[in-house]
Order: C-alpha cells, then sequence, then structure tokens
C-alpha cells in the first residue's frame, strides 16, 4: 500500500507542468527543493519524477547576433600598439601644463576688429601694423567675391604674432589708384589771355614763390614781378582746366592755405583735385563681384604697403579690419591649433 501512495505522488508530479525559470531566485529555489528532497530519505525514483524530461522550447531562446554575411567573415584588423601609443600621448599632453603666448599687439588689435568704428579701427590699424608687414602677408582666399583674407605671421622681438585681416578689394585698389593719381598727375592748364595780379598777403606770396613747382602740377602758373609793391608781385598767368570741374582762384587760395603747415615742396592738391582724382581711381579699380586670382589679390595686398595712408579709401570708407588672433586659438586639449594642416598642397 505504502508503494502505491509513493507511486501516485510521483505520478503526480511529473504530470503538473513546472513553472518557467525567469531569474536566478527560481532557479536557487528549485535547487534547493532538489535538495530537500535528496536528504530526505524519500525513493530515488521521487528525485528522477521531479526533474522534467522533456526538452526546453526552442521558441523561448532570442537571437542576440544576427549574422549577414555569407560565408567567411573578413578579418577586423587592430593596431593595440598604435592605440596604446595615442593614449599615452593624450594623457601626456592632458598632465602638462600648456603655457600659452598671446599676441603681444592683440589688445591693440582689438581695437581694429570688425565691430570697431571706423576712427577708432584707423587708428589701432595705423598704430600696430607698418607698411612693411603688408609685405609679409600671405593670401589665404577670397570671401563672397568682395573681399580678400590675409594672414600675417612674423616673428620680432616682442614675439610672434599671427593675425588674420579681411581686406575690402576695391576700397584697397581704390585707394592706391588715388595716391598714384595724386603724386603723378599733372593738370592741365590754360594759359589766360592777360596776367591776372594776385593780390595775397606777404607771407602767401612767399609761400607761392617757394613752391612754384607744386602749383604748376596743380594747373597754377605764376610769375614774380619784382618791381612791384608787396602784396601785388605774384601774377597768375594759366590756370587749370577740365570738361567737367571748374577751377578759379579760390582753388589757388586753397593750396596756398595747405602748403602753409608743411615743408617747401611738398605736393598738396585742392579739394576739387581730390574729387576728380577720387571719382577717376574708383573707375578704374577692381569691383566688388570680381573674382580674383591669387596674384591678383597678393599685388593689391603689396600696393597697400607703397601708399601713405592705406587705412581707408578716398570716400572714407575702410580698406581693412582685423579678424582673429590666430596664436589665442586652442584646441578642445588646450594646446595650439596647428594652421599649416589647414593649407592645401
Amino acid at each position: 500500500m505504502k508503494l502505491s501512495n509513493d507511486t501516485s505522488r510521483a505520478a503526480a508530479s511529473a504530470s503538473s507542468p513546472t513553472p518557467p525559470r525567469t531569474d536566478d531566485t527560481d532557479l536557487t529555489s528549485h535547487e534547493e527543493l532538489t535538495l530537500d528532497s535528496l536528504s530526505d530519505d524519500a525513493p530515488s525514483s521521487s528525485v528522477v519524477a521531479a526533474t522534467p524530461s522533456s526538452p526546453l522550447d526552442d521558441t523561448a531562446f532570442r537571437t542576440e547576433i544576427v549574422r549577414t554575411v555569407v560565408g567567411d567573415a573578413p578579418p577586423l584588423a587592430f593596431d593595440l600598439e598604435r592605440t596604446t601609443n595615442a593614449w599615452t600621448a593624450y594623457v601626456e599632453r592632458k598632465s602638462t601644463p600648456q603655457t600659452l603666448h598671446p599676441a603681444p599687439r592683440s589688445s591693440d588689435l582689438e581695437r581694429a576688429d570688425l565691430e570697431a568704428d571706423d576712427e577708432n579701427a584707423t587708428a589701432a590699424l595705423a598704430r600696430v601694423l607698418s607698411k612693411a608687414d603688408f609685405g609679409l602677408m600671405d593670401v589665404v582666399g577670397q570671401f563672397n567675391r568682395g573681399f580678400i583674407v590675409a594672414r600675417l605671421c612674423k616673428s620680432d622681438v616682442e614675439g610672434t604674432t599671427d593675425d588674420l585681416f579681411i581686406i575690402d578689394q576695391h576700397a584697397s585698389d581704390e585707394k592706391y589708384n588715388f595716391e598714384t593719381l595724386q603724386a603723378t598727375s599733372r593738370l592741365e592748364s590754360q594759359r589766360l589771355f592777360a596776367p591776372r595780379v594776385l593780390e595775397l598777403t606777404a607771407a602767401d606770396e612767399l609761400v607761392a614763390l617757394e613752391n612754384m613747382g607744386v602749383l604748376q602740377q596743380n594747373g597754377f602758373e605764376v610769375a614774380l614781378e619784382e618791381d612791384q609793391p608787396a602784396g601785388r608781385r605774384i601774377k597768375l598767368l594759366a590756370q587749370p582746366v577740365n570738361k567737367n570741374t571748374e577751377f578759379d582762384i579760390q582753388d589757388l587760395e586753397e593750396i596756398l592755405h595747405l602748403l602753409k603747415d608743411r615743408p617747401s615742396g611738398t605736393l598738396v592738391r585742392s579739394t576739387k583735385t581730390r574729387a576728380m582724382f577720387a571719382m577717376r581711381a574708383c573707375r578704374k579699380s577692381t569691383m566688388i563681384g570680381d573674382s580674383l586670382n591669387s596674384k591678383q589679390m597678393t599685388t593689391i595686398i603689396r600696393h597697400m604697403g607703397t601708399i601713405e595712408q592705406p587705412w581707408n579709401c578716398p570716400h572714407g570708407r575702410p580698406t581693412m579690419r582685423h579678424l582673429s588672433d590666430l596664436g589665442a586659438v586652442e584646441t578642445r586639449e588646450g594646446g595650439a591649433v596647428n594652421w599649416a594642416m589647414f593649407v592645401p598642397r
């Protein structure tokens, strides 16, 4: 009878489904149950019956990696030594303090940035840049077919500077052509039917006599009559003529006034003459929208180093602005940027 009861219990255990093991806790409980069964003096048939005899269903497993390559997969190369060296170099750079040497002129050039007004920017550029610097500038490229981006990198007793500038191609070329006309042009003159006696002060007479060559370049020809009293010894023989501009005695008086505060022989121009030259220079200069090659852009920059005032065009528009101090730009690791990497070869 006892054997019959044990057999019935074993059959009941075998017929009841075993709950799925969802985690480690369930597995532990099942193992403890088996151990408890072993610790009892139960027949071995009961222990065997408590273990499911049927295999697990294949649908209970999920495929983690889907194979997409048909045939043998190509080997994956990995250079451990190179990766280790790169990581070691990165750690050393991070642990070594980086000492930055900002350009000593950065504070001055900040006043010549794009946001600065024309007066402050012109004063800063005139104080910081020299004419020789235009001969050291390298062309980076052309922006929007109207501006030249140039880089100035040089070393002197004050340190190393590396700055980026943007130059107006029309304004710069216009200023060069304007000053060239100023220095080389001689206005055409027309003789008067009868010489005109000029009533000048003794100081103006002396200025006129010392600068007769300057007056001739401006189209005014004068002569001295020594037998006349002071103030009436200068006679006007010819005056400038132009189809679009009318000159008169007031232009001569303006030139004499400008010559008073300058050394003898200094070339000056009247307001009308400057306006006429500015119009000519504008028409013959490089225009906004013209595509320039590297040689043409370099020529415009070099010309700026040969003129007296390269900071503004004849109409007052600024010719250049400071963009950035490249020496102060840092990488993500805190080091200086190697700008030579960005130059095409």
